[in-house]
């Protein structure tokens, strides 16, 4: 697959440059253009048309929100918001983003959200489909299984001013995003609030387990267990997503690769 092309959106030429340094490390995405407000940014996504907008939320002359507003939904590229506001994070996932990154920006987290990126995509719609089959025969599956009831068997998401359920076995893996916890679902991403030791602590443990500090993933969605360079660890899961697994819970990681 070609380097990501990646526009960066931010006000600040301090953080501009830091993203520019971040982006030189990483051989698998290239900066093609730098905007220093929404309204300079929207004219750079239609005449550079890249894969992912890295997006700062608060700028003079037109915010990164009001960006987006102003972009053609076939031009839009993936967004990821990098700021140094977690209060949007909510609003950012109802918009879609694909990540959420707070500054300073941390390279590693970046090269993360880059890579959800790169996998989103990746699937091309035969994928995304045979993805979405076998969620849902799986999902029936675990539906005919008894339900305990000291376990939690669903949330309840805010998305868009609604509520909306979320049952348990939808859920592919959990990630803390700040005061919020992101649900990787079959049927989308939600946020709710809470610590995320507060959430594992009501799950099943035979059906989840934590790969690092601030990620779950469903046992039963793992389709793979990579072993990259420098021990770099990545488990795949069903839909194509990779989780980074953190350095002390490799063992526990590789507890799951002997039983399986």
């Amino acid at each position: 697959m070609p380097p990501l092309r990646v526009l960066a959106v931010d006000d600040e030429e301090l953080a501009l440059r830091r993203i520019e340094l971040a982006l030189a490390q990483m051989p698998d995405a290239i900066l093609v253009g730098r905007a220093f407000s929404g309204a300079e940014g929207a004219e750079l996504v239609a005449a550079l048309r890249p894969d992912v907008v890295l997006l700062d939320v608060e700028m003079a002359n037109l915010g990164g929100f009001e960006m987006l507003e102003h972009l053609h939904q076939a031009e839009a590229p993936l967004v990821i918001f990098v700021t140094a506001f977690e209060a949007y994070a909510a609003r950012a996932f109802r918009v879609r983003a694909i990540d959420y990154v707070l500054k300073p920006v941390d390279f590693a987290r970046l090269q993360d959200a880059l890579q959800r990126a790169r996998q989103t995509l990746s699937l091309t719609a035969a994928e995304r489909q045979a993805a979405e089959l076998r969620n849902v025969v799986a999902a029936l599956q675990r539906e005919r299984e008894p339900v305990d009831p000291r376990f939690t068997r669903e949330f309840w998401a805010d998305r868009r001013g609604e509520l909306v359920r979320v049952h348990v076995h939808q859920i592919e893996w959990l990630e803390a995003e700040g005061d919020y916890v992101r649900l990787h679902a079959d049927t989308g991403s939600f946020l709710i609030r809470g610590p995320l030791g507060d959430i594992e602590a009501g799950l099943d443990p035979r059906s989840f387990v934590r790969v690092r500090r601030s990620a779950l993933v469903r046992i039963d969605r793992i389709r793979a267990i990579r072993q990259k360079q420098y021990g770099d660890c990545r488990i795949v899961l069903t839909s194509g997503q990779e989780v980074r697994v953190g350095k002390t819970y490799l063992p526990v990681v590789r507890e799951l690769s002997a039983r399986r």
